[in-house]
């Protein structure tokens, strides 16, 4: 038995585009786990008390601690997040900011010793018309990009493809963390 394609009436104007559906993306959009005001729970501040594979954490310092993007923008991409619960960079005390600096240091190492990442963007989105999906507490990206790893999923198709899960992410990034 031969199935075609379940055709779905409604859905706009028949072309010649396939539809890759990513459901998960909904809790994003939806803005699951993410705190709507003070009190009201903060991913980041619960995250440290989960074990480092349920949490996908892969480094914790003193200060901050490491961890991957739920919602990636690119296989690997990560965060640098301060324990503390603050949601300016001007609220870090200067120990805080040299080892979010240490952490971003380490993390493009890693990055390229377990990915072989040719660049990266690096930053802060602060406040919520700046972009921050979790304005509330402060956290910088590390997003690692290859030449000609643009293509037209993200651009025609909203879509990014992952070409790993997080969790065998997690494994490969935590293993190549240098220690110093």
């Amino acid at each position: 038995m031969t199935s075609e394609p379940e055709q779905q009436l409604g859905v706009g104007t028949q072309d010649a585009f396939q539809r890759l559906w990513t459901p998960h993306r909904m809790a994003y959009i939806q803005g699951e786990n993410k705190p709507s005001g003070p009190g009201d729970g903060c991913p980041f501040c619960s995250l440290p008390a989960e074990s480092d594979e349920e949490g996908l954490i892969l480094r914790r310092g003193q200060l901050v601690y490491a961890v991957l993007n739920l919602y990636p923008y690119t296989g690997g991409h990560l965060m640098t997040v301060p324990y503390r619960h603050v949601a300016d960079y001007t609220e870090l005390t200067v120990e805080e900011t040299a080892e979010l600096a240490v952490f971003t240091k380490q993390a493009m190492t890693a990055l390229r010793t377990a990915s072989g990442a040719h660049g990266f963007n690096i930053g802060m989105n602060q406040g919520t018309v700046a972009g921050a999906g979790i304005a509330a507490h402060l956290h910088q990206h590390v997003v690692p990009r290859w030449g000609g790893d643009t293509n037209f999923m993200p651009v025609i198709g909203h879509t990014k493809v992952l070409p790993q899960l997080l969790a065998d992410t997690r494994k490969m990034l935590a293993e190549a963390w240098p220690t110093a």
